[in-house]
C-alpha cells in the first residue's frame, strides 16, 4: 500500500533532520509518495502567512504529515521582518503549528520520552514516560487581547468582582490571554491517555493540573478525568499539581508512566521529561485527530545550527517511527526503533550533543545501515 505523506521541513534544522530521516525511511523501503508543504518563517516574511492555504489543502489529500521545525518570534519582531509591502496590512503572526493543530482538530498530542540504553545523556536509565497534552484549548487557544477592548473589560467587571482591581489599568498597560477548557476537549485527551495506558500495559495515569488555584478550568479537567477513569477499572489515576509534579519527575521519574495535562502544563511537562532522556534531540511527538495526524520532533528550528550538519536527527527518526505505528506499519516501526536503539547503544556514531563528532547525515546513515543489514 502506497501512503501519501505531507512533507513539511519548515525552518532551520527542520530541513536537516527531515533530509536525514528520509534516508532511514528509504532504507526501510517505506512505500510512500511525499508531497512538499510550505510552512514556516519564510512564508510569513514573504506572504504574511506561515501556513498558506495551499499547505492546508495538501493535508486534506494526504494520509499523514511529517513536520520538521518552525521559527517563531514575538509579535513586534515578526512585524519588523515582514516584507515592506505587507507591513501596513494589519497582519499578525500566529504559530503555524498551533494553528495547524486547531485547523485539523488534532486534539491529542502525545510525547513518548524513553531512555535509550547506552545514551550518555540519560538522567537515569530505565525512564519510560509518555506525556499526553491537550492540543487545541487552554492558554494556547489563541483568544488574546492587547489592548483589552472596553467591551471585554466591562463584561469582566460585571461578571466577576475580582476584576475590579484591574479596572483602572491603562489600556496600553494590560494584555490578556484566556485559558479555555471544554468538557469535550478534556474528555478526549484523558480518554486517549487511558487507552494508551491500557494498550501498552501502564498501571497508572497521572493527571497534572492546578485545581487549588485554577479552580474552574483545572477543576473541570479533574472532574472530567475522574469520570473517564471510572471506565478503566484496572488503571489507577493519580492527581498532582504541576509545580509538585515537576519536582517529583526529577526526584523519582521511574514512578510515573502515562501523564496527562492541559495544553500549557503538558508542554512544560514534556520538555522536562525529554531532558530526563537526553534532551530534545530524543523527543518525538504525534498530533492526532479522529482521522489525521501530524508528527513532529519537539525541538525548535535552532537557526544558528541550520545547514551545519550538527543537529541530532534521533528525535525526527523517532517521530517517523510514531508515524509508521499510526499508519499500521507495525513491522517497519519496530525495525526502525530497534535500529535507532542499537546505534545509540553501541556508541560508535554520536552527534555533538552526545559528545561525538558525527554529522546529522552520518547518524541517520548509521541507522539506515542497520536497517539494510
Amino acid at each position: 500500500m502506497t501512503h501519501k505523506i505531507a512533507w513539511m521541513p519548515g525552518d532551520g534544522i527542520g530541513v536537516d533532520v527531515m533530509d536525514a530521516t528520509r534516508l532511514v525511511l528509504d532504507a526501510l523501503e517505506f512505500d510512500a509518495e511525499y508531497v512538499h508543504g510550505d510552512i514556516g518563517w519564510e512564508y510569513w516574511c514573504s506572504e504574511g502567512d506561515p501556513l498558506p492555504q495551499r499547505t492546508l489543502d495538501i493535508l486534506k489529500s494526504t494520509d499523514a504529515a511529517l513536520f520538521g521545525a518552525i521559527t517563531s518570534k514575538p509579535a513586534d519582531e515578526a512585524l519588523a521582518e515582514l516584507s515592506p509591502e505587507l507591513q501596513d496590512k494589519g497582519l499578525s503572526y500566529r504559530s503555524p503549528i498551533v494553528r495547524l493543530r486547531q485547523e485539523c482538530d488534532l486534539g491529542v498530542n502525545f510525547r513518548p520520552c524513553r531512555a535509550l540504553p547506552g545514551n550518555p545523556l540519560n538522567y537515569r536509565d530505565g525512564i519510560d514516560l509518555v506525556v499526553f497534552r491537550e492540543n487545541t484549548e487552554g492558554l494556547y487557544c489563541g483568544v488574546e487581547f492587547f489592548p483589552v477592548p472596553e467591551s471585554v473589560r466591562s463584561a469582566l467587571s460585571d461578571a466577576n468582582p475580582r476584576f475590579a482591581r484591574f479596572a483602572d489599568v491603562p489600556e496600553q498597560e494590560m494584555a490578556m490571554s484566556c485559558r479555555l477548557i471544554t468538557k469535550a476537549g478534556a474528555t478526549r485527551i484523558v480518554r486517549a491517555a487511558f487507552e494508551y495506558a491500557q494498550k501498552h500495559g501502564y498501571p497508572t495515569v497521572t493527571l497534572v493540573e492546578k485545581p487549588n488555584v485554577l479552580r474552574e478550568t483545572s477543576g473541570l479537567m479533574v472532574r472530567t478525568a475522574r469520570e473517564v477513569a471510572a471506565d478503566y477499572a484496572g488503571i489507577e489515576m493519580w492527581e498532582t499539581n504541576i509545580d509538585a509534579q515537576c519536582m517529583w519527575l526529577v526526584k523519582n521519574p521511574e514512578d510515573y508512566g502515562v501523564l496527562v495535562a492541559s495544553n500549557l502544563f503538558g508542554d512544560v511537562l514534556s520538555d522536562l521529561a525529554a531532558q530526563l532522556v537526553g534532551g530534545l534531540g530524543f523527543a518525538a511527538a504525534g498530533n492526532v485527530g479522529s482521522d489525521y495526524a501530524v508528527f513532529e520532533p519537539t525541538h525548535g528550528s535552532a537557526p544558528k545550527y541550520a545547514g551545519k550538519g550538527i543537529a541530532n536527527p534521533c528525535a525526527m527518526m523517532l517521530t517517523a517511527q510514531l508515524m509508521l505505528e499510526w499508519l499500521g506499519e507495525a513491522d517497519k516501526a519496530t525495525r526502525l526503533m530497534e535500529a535507532i536503539r542499537s546505534v545509540v547503544r553501541d556508541g560508535e556514531v554520536r552527534t555533538r550533543d552526545m559528545s561525538g563528532d558525527a554529522t546529522t547525515e552520518q547518524m541517520a546513515a548509521a541507522v539506515a545501515a542497520r536497517l539494510d543489514g
